[in-house]
């Protein structure tokens, strides 16, 4: 991992967002990465943002994940603490704009974008 100074840190989810989780968790397998994220991630970093990953995985298979990807050079840590960031990344998830009531909407009819 690369050690450089940053202006932002991003919290990306590692299943649903930069692989091909559908849904079927296999505590040993990690699924093949999405197409584009690979760039994502370089460009991400090309602009100067620390990277972690958050994940709920084993940090160790997330890091190998990431190392035979070609990603451990622009991934600054794996993590499965939420911690202080700019923005968090992740495919299970909704933006809270102030109000409870579309919110509780939202959760209602939340479906993730790989169903």
């Amino acid at each position: 991992m690369t050690h450089k100074t940053f202006k932002r840190k991003l919290l990306i989810d590692l299943d649903g967002v930069l692989n091909e989780y559908t849904g079927n968790y296999e505590e040993n397998v990690i699924p093949p990465i999405k197409r584009g994220a690979k760039e994502f991630l370089e460009k991400c970093f090309e602009e100067n943002y620390e990277i972690k990953i958050f994940t709920t995985r084993n940090r160790l298979r997330a890091t190998k994940w990431l190392i035979d990807n070609g990603l451990d050079k622009v991934i600054s840590d794996v993590t499965n603490v939420k911690e202080p960031a700019y923005l968090y990344i992740d495919d299970r998830c909704i933006l809270f704009n102030g109000d409870f009531n579309k919110t509780l909407q939202q959760i209602d009819s939340f479906i993730v974008h790989w169903k």
